[in-house]
């Protein structure tokens, strides 16, 4: 290609780097909008989470990942023993999908 091709391709009346500018800002910009609005509601949501599965104690309802809904009946290190029915079961702390405290209402879903 001709070094006299290469100016069909530049802005007219601008300079060459102009463009590489208003291209950056706007990679810029999306990034930072998947930043605020996806990115970043995820990790506190995960910390969240993270927060309420330290404070598990006796007597609160949770749910697990598998959909098991019970009630806390013993609490050791990362393992919780829960009650559901007539069954008792062991599960770890990781699988725990929703706490609610006694009392609470559960929120519904958006």
């Amino acid at each position: 290609m001709r070094l006299d091709a290469l100016f069909l391709f530049t802005p007219a009346g601008g300079s060459p780097g102009g463009g590489m500018a208003i291209f950056l800002f706007q990679m810029l910009a999306i990034l930072g909008i998947f930043y605020f609005l996806i990115i970043r509601p995820k990790v506190q949501q995960e910390k969240k989470h993270r927060e309420r599965l330290q404070q598990i104690k006796r007597g609160d309802e949770i749910v697990t990942a598998g959909g098991i809904v019970g009630e806390v009946v013993h609490v050791k290190d990362d393992k919780l023993t829960l009650k559901s029915g007539e069954a008792r079961l062991v599960v770890q702390r990781e699988r725990v999908a929703d706490v609610r405290s006694p009392g609470e209402t559960p929120e519904k879903s958006k």
